[in-house]
């Protein structure tokens, strides 16, 4: 049976299951481990699946949704287009469908606003903010996206790591405005005013990483304490959070019990909720919890700099929100 979990709902009138399974494993590939956990989650009670072209396991969570025995329409499966494919849109879907085994996919996204080489090099920038005059642009690739919604293979379409400030590259342009913007968001990395930008835009947002890198979070007294006065776990309560805020949250466990903890969401007060969301004005809190950052003047993240990102930044890792 499928979990108990709230259902929202896309600016194209398409639901959407709150908590999903990611299925990124650290490395591309995963192979029968990421089919493993997607036929225990499904097991579970999840219903949504966040994997990747990138992940390098498209086939092994296809293969897991098949041989589930669930009906194809009660699972709601995401992908995601690879920097080094903006400019074959309908060729790179193609090629990550045949790879799942299924006849459509219920979410694709653009996976950063980035667009490489096909063969994997970081395009050269020459503009002040988003790189421009050099094909395919963010718009470019946007319209492509939107041609895949006339194909019946993919239900609705979406970004991933965009900004306020990408996000307005393409939104006077769009036919289709993106259901979802996936980042990386969590109580250090709250993203407050990037919500309530795609709130006024009709775009959810969709939590990846929502629990941070252990121990940060999970050794946070007040998430602790919320934890201890809810009989839940830490994962529970970043979940919860993330649900109650109206976020889509896909965390990734290959633990079975952890699996069926991280899907029995907890009702969070308002104290409790005040508590989670202050956790990243403590000293030193308010920042990315991933390994890829080059906190410096010339940092650069997949070839674009923390400014054509849209991302603020301070040395010392420090995030604005």
């Amino acid at each position: 049976m499928a979990a108990p979990i709230p259902y929202f709902t896309f600016n194209n009138g398409i639901k959407v299951p709150s908590v999903g399974m990611g299925c990124w494993m650290g490395t591309p590939g995963g192979g029968e481990t990421v089919e493993l956990m997607c036929k225990n989650a499904l097991k579970c009670g999840y219903r949504h699946l966040d994997t990747a072209f990138g992940y390098g396991n498209e086939e092994h969570v296809g293969k897991a949704i098949r041989e589930s025995g669930i009906p194809r329409e009660e699972i709601f499966v995401t992908t995601k287009l690879p920097n080094q494919h903006h400019h074959k849109v309908a060729e790179s879907f193609q090629q990550s469908l045949n790879a799942l085994g299924l006849d459509y996919v219920d979410l694709y996204l653009i996976h950063w606003p980035q667009a490489d080489t096909e063969s994997g090099s970081y395009r050269a920038t020459n503009c002040e903010h988003i790189p421009c005059g050099e094909s395919p642009t963010l718009v470019e690739t946007w319209k492509q996206m939107e041609k895949l919604l006339d194909t019946g293979k993919v239900k609705s379409i979406g970004v991933s790591n965009f900004s306020i400030r990408t996000l307005n590259e393409i939104l006077p342009h769009c036919n289709v405005v993106p259901v979802t913007n996936q980042v990386e968001l969590h109580p250090c990395l709250p993203s407050f005013e990037l919500q309530q930008f795609c709130e006024e835009k009709g775009i959810l947002l969709t939590a990846y990483s929502p629990l941070g890198q252990p121990p940060v979070l999970f050794t946070d007294p007040d998430i602790v304490s919320v934890g201890q006065k809810h009989s839940a776990s830490p994962s529970q309560i970043l979940i919860s959070w993330g649900v109650k805020r109206g976020i889509i949250v896909i965390p990734k466990s290959e633990n079975v019990e952890r699996m069926k903890a991280n899907i029995t969401l907890v009702d969070l007060a308002e104290d409790d909720m005040a508590a989670l969301n202050a956790v990243h004005r403590k000293p030193g809190l308010h920042r990315s919890l991933l390994s890829y950052h080059n906190y410096t003047d010339d940092g650069f993240i997949f070839g674009w700099t923390y400014d054509q990102l849209g991302w603020n930044m301070k040395k010392g890792g420090i995030v604005v929100d």
